[in-house]
């Protein structure tokens, strides 16, 4: 279980879900930590900022994996529900953070 927003607990549709967008993160973080001793041991420039692109995509996938299942759980529920006006307005301002970003 996770909390919104709104600290109204959650869950993810699909255990599988979760337990992919936690392989992605486990990643994302050895990539985070390659970038560390990148630094450390003074990786070319250029090499550094190849790694970063790449730690960002991973970033960028997971959070796009994330709105997915938002879209297809959370508001899709709510339009069941009757008022799906909050949780659509919620989703945009979220994509508009991570058109931003």
């Amino acid at each position: 279980m996770v909390e919104s927003s709104e600290k109204t607990p959650v869950s993810y549709a699909q255990d599988d879900d979760k337990q992919a967008l936690l392989a992605r993160l486990k990643r994302v973080e050895g990539q985070v930590r390659g970038l560390q001793r990148m630094v450390e041991q003074d990786t070319y420039c250029v090499d550094v900022l190849t790694q970063i692109s790449a730690a960002t995509r991973a970033l960028q996938a997971v959070a796009l994996g994330l709105l997915e299942g938002h879209l297809n759980h959370c508001v899709v529920d709510a339009a069941r529900q009757g008022d799906p006006a909050a949780k659509v307005k919620e989703a945009t301002e979220a994509i508009a953070r991570l058109v931003r970003s």
